[in-house]
């Protein structure tokens, strides 16, 4: 086996790392720097905390906060459609390469087209509610983006028809991979379905799982922006209105950089405090199946 020194395979990544610094350290320094500074045109008189304390009084931060909490529910649901789907596709049922075509292709659409597209079909009198009123579910069909307990829910489902896309997939990629006398050995001695997904799939792809955990948590947190402005532009009101949003209409539309700049510095820490946990729930379960081995 060939061996090599530790510090080698560091010295192989310096490069993208030094890029990855040269990119994106500048601009998170300078966003810290703007959060404590009442900023006129390129810089301004440093104020301290006072621009935390200018959005922590603000209840539309505490909106654009919650909501984007609540997006997060939206991870469990991709990860387990994506799952399911990907092993019936991993089946090669009849005409699976036709429906995972489909299934991909609202991923390869831009965000915006898809918002657009879907603002048209969730409108009170659109296709969405005509095909209800058709088959007589005239109960359901609602005011999907113009009524505040319906609007986020709305917003979330069309982020997971969009975004299921990609963890199909990954996980399909994945599971090409596997070893197929696994599965067919549990087949002969009689596992099912979902046995066989349970037992023989899931311990087979569990590192990809947590990678596309942490991918879709971050695309949830920050990755939405263009759902949300297409949509419904954070309405009715403030009832779809995220991080993001409630960042670009602070330092946009409001012209209040400093206090966008700490909203930023906010959105920022709650996402690499997730990363950190779900990092450190993959490392102790790392160390104990080493332990266990």
């Amino acid at each position: 086996m060939l061996k090599v020194r530790s510090h080698v395979p560091y010295l192989y990544c310096a490069p993208l790392v030094l890029l990855l610094a040269v990119i994106f350290a500048y601009p998170i320094i300078r966003v810290f720097d703007f959060s404590t500074r009442l900023i006129r045109g390129a810089s301004g008189p440093f104020i301290g905390l006072d621009n935390y304390r200018f959005i922590f009084e603000d209840p539309t931060f505490k909106e654009a906060l919650k909501h984007s909490v609540l997006l997060l529910l939206c991870v469990p649901v991709l990860l387990v459609f994506s799952i399911l789907l990907a092993t019936l596709l991993y089946e090669q049922l009849p005409a699976w390469k036709f429906f995972r075509t489909v299934l991909f292709l609202p991923y390869i659409l831009a965000i915006p087209v898809v918002g657009i597209v879907a603002s048209f079909m969730f409108q009170l009198h659109g296709p969405i509610n005509q095909a209800l009123e058709a088959v007589g579910l005239d109960r359901l069909a609602i005011d999907w983006l113009g009524q505040e307990k319906y609007a986020l829910m709305t917003v979330a489902l069309v982020i997971v028809a969009r975004e299921v896309g990609f963890g199909i997939v990954l996980f399909l990629a994945r599971m090409m991979t596997l070893d197929a006398s696994q599965l067919e050995a549990a087949r002969i001695d009689g596992a099912g379905w979902f046995q066989r997904l349970r037992y023989v799939i899931l311990p087979e792809i569990r590192w990809t799982v947590e990678f596309y955990v942490v991918v879709a948590s971050i695309t949830m947190l920050a990755w939405v922006f263009s759902y949300v402005y297409t949509l419904t532009q954070g309405g009715p009101g403030t009832a779809t209105i995220t991080m993001e949003l409630y960042i670009y209409n602070v330092g946009e539309v409001q012209s209040t950089p400093g206090m966008a700049s700490a909203a930023a510095v906010v959105l920022l820490a709650f996402t690499s405090v997730l990363i950190a946990l779900l990092f450190f729930a993959r490392w102790r379960a790392a160390r104990a199946e080493a332990q266990g081995a």
